[in-house]
């Protein structure tokens, strides 16, 4: 049960403000530099599905992700956390 507990706590992480303060600023910096989501899916060796998930708010996205957007993007860490 406590499995499944914690399970629910994470995923309603996903429609929390600050998780969709953090999408809209993915979009808005992919969108500043031009890259289409295709585009940033082959620099990060993922699919074009799974940066469109992650960009509606359906995928979670962790620390090491949100560094490697970052870095294509040329923001600081704290462009999408503050």
């Amino acid at each position: 049960h406590r499995k499944l507990e914690v399970s629910r706590k994470m995923d309603k992480t996903i429609f929390t403000k600050s998780h969709r303060d953090l999408v809209g600023r993915l979009i808005k910096a992919r969108k500043a530099t031009k890259l289409k989501q295709a585009e940033v899916a082959k620099k990060l060796g993922r699919t074009q599905s799974c940066i469109s998930k992650i960009e509606a708010g359906q995928r979670r996205i962790d620390t090491v992700q949100l560094k490697e957007f970052a870095a294509i993007y040329k923001k600081k860490l704290r462009y999408f956390i503050e």
